[in-house]
């Protein structure tokens, strides 16, 4: 919700099918470069990198953490979104066409 306050406040989209990707493709990008760090200081530790990933055994580990990512930024959209458009337009009422935001569609 967070990365969705800020695409409709400083960027062009509008709420639709554009803004539902964009904000599901952040918190990846993020939880990506993350497993990134992850897989870093795997290889920086050499034999350590079993206790310092937390993996349990589990060879996909970084799949299911990036997947659960994804499940739950689209979760958060769907259940979120039109509550969030509804108190963005409660708070700051549009006072002109250049001021307004275009949060007549929930997404």
């Amino acid at each position: 919700i967070a990365a969705r306050e800020i695409l409709l406040r400083k960027s062009p989209l509008i709420p639709g099918a554009w803004l539902f990707v964009m904000c599901v493709s952040m918190p990846l990008a993020f939880s990506a470069f993350y497993e990134m760090i992850e897989w870093w200081s795997a290889v920086a530790l050499g034999q350590g990198a079993e206790a310092f990933l937390g993996t349990q055994g589990d060879q996909w580990d970084t799949q299911w953490d990036m997947f659960l990512c994804m499940v739950g930024a689209i979760s958060a959209l769907l259940l979120l979104s039109r509550i969030h458009t509804s108190q963005v337009n409660r708070l700051a009422p549009p006072t002109g066409p250049e001021e307004s935001l275009p949060l007549s569609r929930a997404g």
